[in-house]
């Protein structure tokens, strides 16, 4: 699922394991078999972009959503965040927060940055699975983009 030119979701998020529980649910519900996951946000903004080992690749097919961990090695979260939606071409792009995070300080800084959600990530595995669940479904086939 990783070598891919374009990917309806960008999913980026550091821990594996999350990555997987991530991806289950939205399989489960149909939501995209297009993923790409990036394991920090050097590689998120390289995917994005065009840049970096991404070089090259056609960056008019931008994700339709992602869905973003704030606590990423090399680039943090909100740095992501800002870089999406300070450029004119990924600022329409959705962003959800999927964090572990309560803390207010990043919540504020969130959306203060443009992220059009921010959930905290259930602990318990089925309240996970149901909220990434919808969080697909509805970026994905409810929402009208603006494009």
């Amino acid at each position: 699922m990783q070598e891919m030119d374009s990917a309806d979701i960008l999913l980026v998020e550091d821990n594996p394991n999350d990555a997987e529980l991530t991806l289950e649910p939205l399989r489960e519900h149909h939501v995209s078999k297009a993923v790409y996951v990036a394991s920090d946000g050097t590689e998120a903004l390289d995917f994005v972009f065009g840049t970096g080992r991404h070089a090259g690749r056609d960056i008019e097919r931008i994700p339709r959503l992602v869905i973003l961990d704030l606590k990423l090695p090399k680039v943090d979260g909100l740095e992501v965040l800002r870089r999406l939606k300070t450029d004119e071409r990924t600022r329409s792009v959705p962003v959800v927060v999927l964090t572990s995070s309560r803390e207010e300080l990043d919540i504020g800084k969130s959306y203060e940055l443009g992220a059009n959600s921010y959930v905290v990530k259930p602990v318990e595995f089925e309240a996970f699975s149901r909220a990434v669940g919808q969080i697909g479904s509805y970026w994905l086939s409810l929402n009208q983009p603006l494009c």
